[in-house]
């Protein structure tokens, strides 16, 4: 038996053991050894089918693994709520809105979100506000019977980003990171809105018995 042929068994081993893995970063390291190994076997026993067939998978496996690394990289930036929106432009379309304009009223359907790009705004029945880079209409896509719960108006002369639901759903079955950016700003925004309500609550009982 020659020196390659317990590099031969190394990298039978590698391979059986990315073959194995579930979780796919660890999986394409494994190949990836799994590669190098099969490479220095293929050359050292001139196994020439073997040393092509790995020269080509490397590259593609150490690919594959650089991009699984990125997104890892940036779902952990959308779970902070740094992700940045700009790519979204191509799924959204613009329009101006003046001040005293109802973008859309309690009750509505809902068949779209917005991303505020200028002016100001307020979310009438929770006397919220805001202004620019604000993302604003997502409930509505998990609302009961997609209905708005509150009334957006404009304050002062702007322009807002629309993306239609569709668009939403689509894109959080093929982009990660905006997907686990939605589930975080909706989940965020739930809770305020639940943190609003105790508050109000709770001024309304400290009104009442005093």
């Amino acid at each position: 038996m020659h020196w390659f042929d317990f590099v031969g068994y190394l990298a039978s081993l590698f391979n059986i053991a990315s073959i194995s893995r579930r979780s796919m970063i660890p999986l394409r390291v494994l190949a990836i050894l799994s590669n190098g190994t099969f490479i220095a076997y293929g050359a050292a026993a001139q196994l020439y089918p073997v040393l092509i067939t790995h020269l080509i998978l490397l590259p593609l496996n150490v690919l594959r693994l650089r991009e699984m690394l990125d997104m890892v990289a940036r779902l952990k930036q959308a779970v902070s709520g740094e992700l940045r929106l700009d790519w979204l432009k191509h799924f959204t379309g613009k329009r101006r809105v003046a001040a005293g304009e109802v973008i859309f009223h309690r009750g509505e359907p809902a068949e779209e979100m917005f991303v505020t790009l200028s002016g100001r705004f307020r979310l009438r029945e929770l006397h919220l506000e805001f202004g620019a880079g604000e993302v604003v209409g997502e409930l509505g896509l998990l609302s009961p019977g997609q209905l708005r719960g509150a009334t957006l108006e404009c304050l002062a002369d702007g322009e807002i980003q629309t993306i239609g639901y569709d668009e939403v759903r689509q894109l959080c079955l093929q982009n990660p990171e905006f997907g686990f950016y939605f589930v975080q700003l909706t989940t965020r925004r739930l809770f305020e809105n639940l943190s609003r309500v105790e508050r109000d609550a709770e001024a309304q009982a400290a009104g009442a018995s005093a």
